[in-house]
C-alpha cells in the first residue's frame, strides 16, 4: 500500500475565524492591524490567541494585494561590504522599522547593470527601496521601481538623484579627512588600502579619489594598496612594507586598519615611528587598541530618523529634516 504523503493542510485565516467565533473580514483587521475598522479589545485578544493556539502565520502577498503594498523596506547591499559599523546601524533599522510596522529585507545581490538590478528589486514588491550604495541608482533604474508601484525611494549618495529621497553623503570625504590629517602631521608616502572583498570598490574609490586630492595639494604622494581582509593577506602586506617605501597608512576602515596594525607588530614595524595608521567607523574595540587606533568617524543620520522618514514618505506626511552627514576625525595614538 502506498504510503500517504507526509503534507499538513496550509492553517487559513479561516480558521482561526472559525475557532475566535469571528469573521474572517474580523480576523484580517486584527491581523493586519487596521486601524480604520475598531475591533473591541476583548475581540482582538480571541483573534490572536486562536491566532497562536493554531500557528497561523499571514500571508504576506495576499495581505500585499489586499493592502495595495508590501510591508518589506528592501535594503539593497553587498554583504561583503556591510562592515561594523553599518551591520550594528542596520540592526538598529530593523528595530526601528518593526516599530512602524515595516519588515526590512536585506538584499545581497550584486548587479552590473543598475537597471538590473532594480528590476530584480521591483520582483519582490517592497513598499520602500533604501540603497546604501545609492551612487548607483541611475535614472534607468529609478523609473524601474516606479513602474512597480514602489513609491518611497531612498538612498545614501554623494549627489541628490531626481525622484529618489537622498541622504547626501561623499565617502571621498573620508579619505579627505585622513589625508588631511596625515599631511598636517607631516606624512607625505601615504598607502591606502584597497579591499580585495567583492563589492567595496564602490566605497574604496572615493576615499582612494579623496586622499588623491589631498595630497595633489601638498607634497605627499597617495600609493594604491590591495589588501584582502584575512590574517594571511595582512601579514603578507607588513611583511613586504618596507620595500613599498610608505610612512602612514589609510586602511580603508577600522577592520581593516586594526588587522594591520597588528601584522606590523608582529614584523617589528612601530606605529607610528615607523608608520602612522589611521581608520574609519570609529568602531568601540579602535580605542582599546595599542597604540589606540586614530580613525574617521561618521556622523551618518539615527537608524530612527531613516525609519521615520521611510514611514513618512510612505503615508505622505511631512517628511522630518535631516540632520548633515559628515566626516570627524579622531585623533589618536596610532598617527
Amino acid at each position: 500500500m502506498a504510503q500517504e504523503p507526509n503534507t499538513a493542510a496550509s492553517i487559513t485565516s479561516a480558521d482561526v475565524a472559525r475557532l475566535a467565533g469571528v469573521s474572517r473580514a474580523t480576523v484580517s483587521f486584527v491581523l493586519n492591524n487596521t486601524q480604520a475598522h475598531r475591533v473591541s479589545d476583548t475581540t482582538r485578544a480571541r483573534v490572536l490567541a486562536a491566532a497562536q493556539q493554531l500557528g497561523y502565520v499571514p500571508h504576506a502577498a495576499a495581505r500585499s494585494l489586499r493592502a495595495g503594498r508590501s510591508n518589506l523596506v528592501l535594503i539593497p547591499a553587498s554583504v561583503s561590504a556591510v562592515g561594523g559599523l553599518v551591520s550594528s546601524w542596520l540592526d538598529d533599522l530593523h528595530s526601528e522599522l518593526e516599530r512602524h510596522g515595516y519588515i526590512a529585507v536585506l538584499h545581497a545581490g550584486r548587479y552590473a547593470d543598475p537597471a538590473a538590478g532594480a528590476r530584480a528589486w521591483a520582483e519582490l514588491r517592497p513598499a520602500a527601496v533604501l540603497a546604501l550604495d545609492g551612487d548607483r541608482l541611475t535614472g534607468a533604474a529609478v523609473d524601474v521601481l516606479r513602474r512597480a508601484g514602489i513609491s518611497a525611494l531612498l538612498a545614501y549618495a554623494s549627489q541628490p538623484t531626481p525622484a529618489v529621497h537622498t541622504f547626501t553623503f561623499d565617502h571621498a570625504r573620508i579619505g579627505e579627512v585622513a589625508a588631511e590629517h596625515l599631511v598636517e602631521r607631516g606624512y607625505e608616502r601615504i598607502g591606502v588600502i584597497l579591499p580585495g572583498e567583492r563589492g567595496l570598490d564602490t566605497f574604496a574609490q572615493p576615499r582612494l579619489a579623496g586622499a588623491r586630492a589631498v595630497a595633489s595639494r601638498s607634497r605627499a604622494t597617495v600609493t594604491p594598496v590591495p589588501m584582502s581582509y584575512t590574517r594571511e593577506s595582512a601579514i603578507g602586506l607588513a611583511e613586504r612594507w618596507r620595500d613599498l617605501d610608505l610612512d602612514a597608512v589609510f586602511a580603508y576602515n577600522d577592520e581593516y586598519a586594526s588587522l594591520l596594525l597588528h601584522a606590523f607588530q608582529a614584523e617589528g614595524i612601530s606605529v607610528p615611528d615607523e608608520v602612522a595608521v589611521v581608520g574609519a567607523d570609529d568602531l568601540v574595540p579602535s580605542a582599546l587598541e595599542r597604540p589606540a587606533l586614530t580613525t574617521v568617524r561618521l556622523d551618518l543620520p539615527s537608524s530612527a530618523v531613516v525609519a521615520d522618514t521611510i514611514d513618512a514618505l510612505l503615508r505622505g506626511t511631512d517628511v522630518p529634516q535631516l540632520p548633515p552627514t559628515d566626516a570627524v576625525l579622531v585623533p589618536r595614538q596610532s598617527s
